[in-house]
């Protein structure tokens, strides 16, 4: 399928994939973190000794910057788990499950927005006392985390987006299905239509909407992938969830004055690593260059041959540049050091 043909309507149903399909990154440990109203889950590469990292059994997390990566629309804290252990000799990582998302319920408050999800992830660093993190965010948890970035500066010390769902004027064609989800009763009603479809059929869609090549996905991830949509399908929230989040990534699509999200990505004050792929069917790579002009001074990756989760399809060149982002703030820090 080109960028330029309409998708079949089945990648509607979850625009990144559910887990994490690829070469996976080895044992890691899974915790529950309870705020008022709101429960996490959070996911974290083990430690030698088998414990998290950032735990009292990791002996050298304090050597290691604390990190925070966010997933995007329909996606878990799966979806970091290729690129984490890459960057796990430098970086304290952690990824959440946003409400509602992987194995974290619902918010009692119902609220999806992105300045909700944005909200979780101040409230979990605020709660956790781990700022400032180096926050990586993809797709939907790419804007949220721009917002966090302009909102609380003092949280971010670096940023780093993959495919940010930031507001396009004229959306790509594949892109359009995603939309629609935002649309009251259009989720369920996918549901209904869909509903003789093997976790198998839903998967290997997803796939090939969010992956520049499906065929780099192992029989082993693909299967994990496939496990873990059929888990979500059986939860009662699941069409819920997946129609009030796609209406809130919309709605913040259409806000204005200072909540825009470009206002605020011209606000972040943290050196930014942008990733684009030329084979993203729900970003357009064409935003690279504008997102590169709203981000001051920001870093641009662009991988051709990537689809919308390059972390996935690509965590070695992706931990590279985050490297080479860490390098040069470290380089910038003793320089002016030096000047004082």
């Amino acid at each position: 399928m080109s960028s330029t043909e309409s998708p079949d309507t089945a990648t509607a149903a979850l625009p990144v994939p559910p887990a994490g399909p690829g070469r996976r990154g080895g044992a890691e440990t899974v915790r529950t973190a309870t705020l008022s109203g709101l429960t996490l889950t959070v996911r974290a590469p083990a430690g030698p000794d088998g414990a998290g990292q950032g735990t009292a059994g990791d002996g050298d997390a304090g050597e290691r910057e604390p990190a925070l990566y966010v997933h995007g629309l329909g996606g878990s804290s799966q979806n970091w788990s290729d690129l984490m252990p890459l960057l796990a000799d430098r970086l304290d990582g952690e990824a959440i499950d946003l409400p509602g998302f992987g194995q974290s319920p619902p918010p009692d408050d119902g609220n999806y927005s992105v300045s909700a999800q944005a909200r979780a992830v101040i409230r979990y660093l605020d709660a956790a006392g781990r700022g400032p993190v180096h926050l990586l965010g993809n797709s939907m948890g790419g804007a949220a985390a721009t917002r966090v970035a302009a909102v609380r500066p003092d949280l971010v010390r670096t940023l780093t987006l993959i495919s940010p769902a930031l507001p396009e004027l004229r959306p790509q064609l594949t892109a359009v299905p995603t939309a629609l989800l935002a649309v009251p009763g259009i989720a369920r009603l996918f549901g209904r239509l869909t509903h003789d479809w093997t976790p198998e059929r839903r998967t290997r869609e997803v796939l090939a909407l969010c992956y520049g090549d499906p065929g780099r996905v192992s029989p082993e991830g693909f299967n994990s992938a496939a496990d873990e949509y059929a888990r979500r399908l059986e939860l009662p929230y699941f069409w819920e969830v997946m129609e009030r989040s796609a209406r809130g990534l919309v709605n913040a699509y259409t806000l204005g004055g200072q909540h825009n999200l470009w206002r605020q990505a011209e606000r972040v004050l943290a050196p930014t690593l942008l990733v684009y792929g030329g084979r993203d069917r729900l970003v357009s790579f064409r935003m690279a260059r504008r997102a590169a002009a709203a981000f001051r001074g920001s870093r641009l990756l662009t991988l051709p041959e990537a689809g919308h989760v390059a972390m996935m399809e690509y965590p070695e060149a992706v931990a590279r540049a985050v490297r080479e982002l860490l390098d040069s703030e470290v380089t910038d820090v003793t320089a002016d050091a030096g000047r004082s």
